[in-house]
């Protein structure tokens, strides 16, 4: 870590950046998305497990085929045995239930239901293995030179894994071509069938000019986020991940993004000129943060990052009235299969839980 960089981040993240080392160090990238212009770094090349903001490949992908006409915000949905075979199931979904593509949009990125995010895939493709076929394929065409998707929900799997730099990228482009899809990534809540589903993004409802993007959690992966937020015409992306604690992230998250409104942050370079390290090995926070070693190494986090603790400093002081979208099922007439899609058109381009 460069304590040039920290310069002008206040007395916290300069005591970080003195008392860190570099076995300590987990990705954090900070870019104005006008200019794409690098505001802060750590490690933002360094390959990482994505765990859910893989989900927001999966959205991308999604968004291309509503374009295309491939499909629709009414396209039925249906809760395939593919689909509910995936882990931590928080819907309460059963074989056979169907919902509008529309609703699986908000299920898969507000709610992160890993579920729903599979068989929304197997709505828009034949079949899941094509899906992912396409998000590599939106992975290299983006120029996301350290990344490989597995899955659409990011559940754990050695050969998913991406860098703060490309998911920067990827965030940046969705937010680019798909402004009338913003919705979807600013919901705070869902309800399916009046269960309620809370967003694992705080900052929707506790840090002022949040617009979204995506949270992630695997023991493997630690607390990621991919977050944007505007201000006085200033639009930011904050992408962190590897943090120990939802309080970690959401605090350090907030306090990078306050400081680069309050122009602390100085620009030095693109995303794109960081360079990727492919020949790194992902970091494998389990024993770390899901064994008995987890309270050392949280405490000593607590004491690099005490932001929001009691009795310190949280840039979480907003009040913002919760956004949540109800999502209503109903039972699909053949529960095996989901029909085929219309074929793909030739266009020419110019997350524990996975949560």
């Amino acid at each position: 870590m460069s304590l040039t960089r920290g310069i002008g981040m206040g007395l916290v993240c300069s005591t970080v950046l003195l008392t860190s080392g570099a076995a300590e160090a987990t990705p954090v990238l900070v870019v104005d998305t006008a200019n794409h212009q690098v505001l802060y770094q750590e490690e933002a090349g360094v390959p990482w497990y994505p765990a859910s903001t893989t989900k927001l490949m999966t959205a991308l992908v999604v968004f291309e085929a509503l374009r295309s006409g491939q499909v629709t915000l009414t396209t039925p949905v249906v809760m395939t045995r593919n689909a509910t075979k995936q882990a931590f199931l928080e819907s309460g979904l059963t074989l056979g239930r169907t919902m509008t593509l529309e609703d699986a949009l908000f299920a898969t990125i507000a709610a992160s239901a890993n579920d729903v995010a599979v068989a929304l895939a197997e709505a828009v493709a034949p079949t899941e293995a094509e899906f992912v076929q396409r998000m590599n394929s939106e992975a290299q065409r983006l120029g996301m030179t350290a990344t490989h998707f597995a899955s659409p929900n990011g559940l754990f799997n050695r050969t998913n894994y991406t860098t703060a730099r490309d998911l920067a990228l990827l965030g940046m482009e969705i937010d680019r071509l798909y402004p009338e899809y913003r919705r979807f990534f600013q919901a705070s809540a869902v309800t399916i069938d009046g269960k309620e589903i809370k967003s694992n993004n705080a900052l929707l409802t506790r840090f002022n000019g949040t617009v979204g993007m995506k949270t992630g959690f695997l023991c493997a992966s630690g607390r990621n986020y991919v977050g944007l937020a505007e201000r006085n015409g200033k639009r930011l992306m904050v992408v962190m991940m590897g943090a120990t604690t939802e309080r970690e992230r959401d605090e350090r998250s907030a306090q990078y993004l306050t400081q680069a409104f309050q122009g602390q942050l100085q620009p030095a370079g693109t995303v794109e000129a960081i360079q990727n390290r492919p020949e790194v090995a992902p970091e494998d926070m389990r024993i770390r943060l899901c064994t008995d070693k987890s309270v050392a190494y949280e405490a000593g986090r607590e004491a690099l990052y005490p932001m929001g603790l009691p009795g310190r400093e949280s840039f979480l002081n907003d009040q913002i009235p919760a956004q949540v979208h109800a999502i209503a099922t109903w039972p699909g007439d053949n529960a095996a299969d989901v029909p085929v899609p219309l074929e793909r058109p030739r266009v020419q381009h110019g997350t524990g839980s996975a949560g």
